[in-house]
């Protein structure tokens, strides 16, 4: 018997292969569709923002930053939810606040816990539920 989180696809932004790997096992374990992307322009390329429920984006990376794809999608008429990581400090940086600018769903600090990336997935692909 299939979920309802079967159908849901969860794309995944960050350029450290092995961390981008552990989510997509980790959201796979929960029951999501996931797929990683070693940078925004790979993502880009792949269209996946058009069937994504749900958007888990390293802030910083190389070429098109995190923040630049976020406010891209922001302006295209299929926004998707985005749910920043970052290993980087926020205060120095102004990372965390400049992603709720631009509408981030949350901000996660590397290292996290899979149990607060799921909590905060699951409120995502609700929010992209309600808005279709």
């Amino acid at each position: 018997m299939r979920s309802a989180k079967d159908s849901q696809f969860i794309a995944v932004v960050d350029d450290n292969a092995a961390l981008r790997e552990a989510i997509e096992s980790l959201l796979e374990s929960a029951g999501y569709r996931a797929q990683g992307y070693e940078s925004a322009e790979a993502f880009l390329r792949s269209r996946a923002a058009r069937r994504a429920a749900c958007l888990i984006l390293d802030a910083k990376l190389p070429g098109i930053s995190g923040h630049e794809l976020q406010h891209a999608l922001c302006l295209s008429d299929n926004p998707v939810p985005v749910i920043f990581i970052s290993a980087h400090d926020d205060i120095e940086q102004g990372l965390r606040t400049r992603a709720f600018q631009l509408g981030a769903l949350a901000f996660l600090r590397k290292p996290f816990g899979g149990d607060d990336l799921l909590r905060v997935v699951d409120d995502a692909v609700q929010l992209c539920n309600q808005r279709h």
